[in-house]
């Protein structure tokens, strides 16, 4: 049975493939990310897995009231946090619960940048957890899992599978898209 979120992004023209597998615990990357739209599909695609997640979103996204919606959303601030790493944060949030998938977009903004950033690897290499690898094609209007890294021992061996399972996906604006060490 398809639920709210589902059969929203159905009505949208959108498709969900891949499973999430059983996974009680990750670091997800979820990629294009070349527009805000992004943020909203995003939400309802997770949301019709039915997993417990959390984004993590700029900081600059929590003035009041918007900080009211993006923590109902399923958000917490990072990057530049007073007192706070994100890395550290994250992993402990990881390290004290049963269930919890982290989703993150590596690229960090959504115009174009140079290279991704490696916190994500960090994060799932610290608290000992898979990397999955989520995604937002445009040109097939269609989101899911593409794939799951559980080998973090080399960051550029990962890069390797994550720029392979990219490789052909399409984000709103796909001049905003650069795989991971590739610009």
């Amino acid at each position: 049975m398809k639920t709210i979120s589902g059969k929203v992004l159905s009505m949208l023209g959108w498709e969900m493939v891949g499973d999430f597998p059983g996974i009680k615990k990750s670091i997800v990357i979820f990629a294009p990310h070349t527009a805000h739209i992004d943020a909203l599909y995003g939400k309802l695609g997770f949301s019709s897995l039915g997993i417990k997640y959390l984004f993590l979103s700029k900081k600059e996204l929590f003035f009041f009231p918007m900080n009211l919606v993006m923590k109902k959303f399923g958000s917490m601030a990072v990057r530049g946090v007073e007192g706070k790493n994100a890395i550290y944060q994250v992993v402990d949030i990881l390290n004290h619960t049963d269930e919890l998938n982290v989703v993150i977009s590596p690229e960090g903004r959504i115009y174009k940048v140079d290279d991704w950033n490696k916190g994500f690897y960090y994060m799932a290499l610290k608290a000992r957890v898979p990397i999955v690898v989520a995604f937002l094609d445009y040109k097939n209007k269609q989101m899911g899992v593409k794939g799951i890294i559980y080998d973090l021992d080399s960051y550029e061996n990962v890069i390797r599978q994550i720029n392979h399972m990219y490789k052909n996906v399409q984000g709103k604006n796909p001049e905003n898209f650069v795989l991971a060490g590739r610009s």
